[in-house]
């Protein structure tokens, strides 16, 4: 028996998973359907390029179609009406700072919403997974594939 996996995602992330969805069973299942019908009126199915482009399209629509439910259909939003303020946890922007080096403000979120390029970072990632449970002014030791890492928590917001 396969164990279910729980996803945490914030409010503004189920929304963007929510409308991915609608878009790929609305409009982009009629737009491959449309394609598809346009490359079977052409003839010979089995040398169709643009069939079997259309095709293998349809079968990554259909695959991420079934993920994103499967998400939606285990995710626990986030609601930090009823967290501690001065913690971090899921759904906290937290402000740390290494060293000399300017502070850097992240926010803490499922592995789905993960974004480190734009500042969204998994509570499973290692800073992600080291800030949890800290407060303002703590210090916390960082494992990164880069080496450890000292951090100092500077700012804890709940938006």
């Amino acid at each position: 028996m396969t164990q279910r996996k729980t996803f945490y995602l914030t409010p503004e992330g189920a929304r963007k998973l929510r409308e991915e969805l609608e878009y790929l069973k609305t409009d982009k299942r009629a737009e491959l359907a449309e394609r598809l019908r346009a490359a079977i009126q052409m003839g010979d199915l089995s040398e169709n390029a643009d069939y079997i482009a259309t095709k293998e399209e349809q079968g990554f629509v259909e695959g991420r179609i079934q993920e994103l439910e499967y998400i939606l259909r285990n995710a626990i939003i986030i609601d930090n009406t009823d967290t501690a303020r001065d913690v971090v946890d899921v759904g906290a922007w937290v402000t740390i700072q290494e060293g000399n080096f300017p502070p850097e403000t992240y926010h803490i979120v499922g592995p789905t919403e993960a974004d480190p390029l734009n500042g969204r970072i998994s509570h499973e990632s290692p800073l992600g997974a080291a800030l949890m449970g800290h407060r303002v002014g703590d210090e916390v030791d960082v494992d990164t594939p880069a080496g450890k890492m000292r951090v100092k928590i500077l700012k804890i917001e709940y938006r």
